[in-house]
């Protein structure tokens, strides 16, 4: 069997023009890596929040129960599309509420295991959640319009900015109507030392393979929901950093996904944007 040429097919390490090459490579795994032990991994992660807690900040409640989805897991992914059309809609709080905890919700607390941080509706590296959730609404029953933060661990909002912020966010995306067209836009950020203290530059991989995983539920959590999505990929992200109040490196917006109606448009699609 003919056997591949490995050193003849990695990217010269002096073309730094394809970056992303040279970091496929340099985030391989190794049978030389060295990993952290237990105790190591669980004194670190004492150190780091679970959610940040945004303290001071207006509080909101969520509904502890989530709307009963009758749409099948089937159906819910075959009529998953991007939708090319949207329109802002009220959104009632106990919608917002299955969103959000079915996106990346609490699922188990593992009071009662070896587990050190409880599991949530979307697989993660090492279990350790390196991403918040953040939104932008003026559509929803029961909130002021604004930018809200959403905590997982205490399944609550903090609502960060009060006032409609939609012109500010549509300055930073590629599709400047999006804002204007959704009842919401979700911001996916990630703290990319959570993961990457353990794994090194696998863990950024890891924080972006998350990010995929819990815009998937929000998809087709929306879609059960009789709501329509767009995933957003293309926008600037040092402007949009700025609106969250994050700093971009240390921690950065990596995916946004917008919800509103589904206008029909006779066009199907399955792009993110």
């Amino acid at each position: 069997m003919a056997m591949f040429k490995w050193d003849e097919l990695r990217e010269p390490a002096a073309n730094e023009e394809r970056l992303w090459e040279l970091f496929h490579e340099s985030s391989k795994v190794s049978p030389t890596d060295v990993p952290l032990s237990n105790e190591q991994v669980l004194l670190r992660m004492q150190e780091m929040y679970e959610s940040l807690p945004y303290d001071g900040f207006p509080r909101y409640a969520l509904p502890t129960s989530t709307t009963e989805l009758s749409l099948s897991v089937q159906h819910a992914i075959l009529r998953r599309r991007t939708a090319r059309k949207l329109a802002a809609t009220p959104l009632s709080l106990d919608a917002l509420a299955s969103l959000l905890s079915l996106g990346y919700g609490l699922t188990s607390d593992n009071r009662n295991n070896v587990f050190s941080r409880p599991f949530r509706a979307a697989p993660s590296g090492g279990g350790l959640y390196p991403l918040e959730i953040y939104f932008h609404t003026v559509s929803v029953a029961g909130l002021p319009p604004g930018l809200f933060h959403y905590n997982p661990s205490r399944h609550d909002l903090r609502h960060l900015h009060n006032g409609d912020l939609s012109r500010e966010i549509a300055s930073g995306l590629v599709q400047q109507e999006t804002p204007e067209e959704s009842s919401l836009i979700i911001f996916l950020t990630a703290l990319f030392d959570r993961s990457c203290f353990k794994y090194g530059e696998r863990g950024y991989r890891f924080t972006l393979i998350e990010a995929g995983h819990v815009a998937q539920n929000l998809n087709l959590a929306a879609v059960a929901l009789g709501l329509g999505v767009r995933n957003i990929g293309g926008y600037l992200d040092r402007r949009i950093d700025h609106i969250l109040q994050i700093d971009g490196c240390n921690h950065g917006t990596i995916y946004m996904v917008a919800v509103g109606k589904l206008v029909d448009d006779g066009v199907g699609g399955t792009s993110m944007d």
